[in-house]
């Protein structure tokens, strides 16, 4: 992948020195700088797939063969057991072992983020704190949505304040409206902000103006905001967001830290060319074929992709080659 080369922004080399970015930078262009982060989110974040072999089975040897290939490129770190790795599809002692196989592989100046959101408080802290002790820096917490008509903002901060205050580990909010039907409420973001073991959100539902207005209403907070996929990424950066985590990362994980280092840089035009070129391959592994076509395209560039567990099914030809012109139209393939 030619643009892999230009790559300028390196990560960070240590946990330690997080806690000392340069002012502003995880801020955006006119936000004033809030405090320091507890813990720098800044950067771009692939939410891994999860192998499965033909029995579909989690296969640890191609997850770490993936890991070997993701290792090349300049992450802030992974995120295990979010929408895209077939979360609710796994067992629960499936998810500590994906976590643990993934922290193995894992240099500890990369963060690792999993995903302990359940439908109920008390599980979803149980599910955070063996998150913890399995090696997570920080748990990504979706929301509850099975009641979802009772899911008020009360009921939401309630839910969220419980898990801060028993996790042993920082909570990251995460609200994608287009899996669960909900999107957790600016109100509610705002009080949670305050918490002094809530340090961000992953917010997966595009709404730009959202976005912005959650960086500064929070500015004077410990709070970082992480745009939830990849079409929307430069727009975020723009507002003030801090970083992606992003499905495309799984396949275009070079060009997608490249963008970050390009608005990181203020080279506006030069982003809205790359990012331009993302928007439609990652509706393709988004929205429009989902995780199936994720793993598809991600075994055109190398990866292991492999099979979906059931009931989600893959991709039919005719679908494959409408994902295939969605890649090679932009010059991908």
């Amino acid at each position: 992948m030619a643009l892999s080369t230009r790559l300028t922004s390196p990560l960070r080399p240590a946990l330690a020195a997080l806690c000392r970015a340069a002012p502003g930078q995880q801020r955006g262009l006119s936000t004033p700088p809030g405090p320091e982060p507890t813990l720098d989110l800044g950067g771009i974040f692939p939410p891994l797939a999860t192998p499965f072999s033909a029995l579909q089975e989690v296969d640890y040897a191609q997850l770490e063969a993936n890991l070997r290939r993701y290792a090349s490129i300049p992450f802030r770190g992974l995120v295990v057991l979010g929408s895209t790795g077939e979360y609710p599809y796994l067992a629960p002692r499936e998810r500590l072992e994906v976590l643990s196989c993934v922290r193995r592989a894992l240099p500890r100046d990369r963060l690792l983020l999993a995903g302990s959101g359940c439908e109920s408080t008390q599980a979803t802290v149980e599910l955070t704190v063996s998150m913890a002790e399995a090696g997570a820096d920080a748990a990504l917490v979706v929301t509850p949505c099975y009641y979802r008509g009772a899911m008020s903002s009360a009921a939401l901060v309630r839910h969220y304040t419980e898990v801060a205050e028993a996790s042993p580990i920082p909570v990251v909010l995460y609200s994608v409206p287009a899996n669960t039907g909900l999107e957790l409420p600016l109100e509610a973001v705002l009080t949670l902000a305050q918490h002094p073991n809530v340090i961000g959100i992953k917010d997966s539902g595009g709404d730009i103006t959202r976005i912005g207005l959650i960086v500064h209403k929070t500015r004077q907070e410990d709070f970082q905001v992480l745009a939830g996929s990849a079409g929307f990424l430069l727009a975020s950066y723009a507002v003030g967001a801090s970083g992606g985590v992003c499905a495309l990362a799984n396949v275009l994980g070079a060009p997608l830290c490249q963008l970050e280092s390009l608005c990181r840089q203020g080279c506006w035009q030069e982003a809205r060319e790359l990012q331009h070129r993302l928007i439609e391959p990652n509706a393709a592994v988004t929205r429009r074929f989902g995780i199936p076509g994720l793993k598809q395209a991600m075994e055109w560039f190398g990866y292991y992709g492999g099979p979906c567990r059931a009931p989600l099914a893959p991709l039919s030809p005719a679908q494959v080659e409408e994902l295939r012109v969605a890649f090679s139209s932009t010059g991908w393939l």
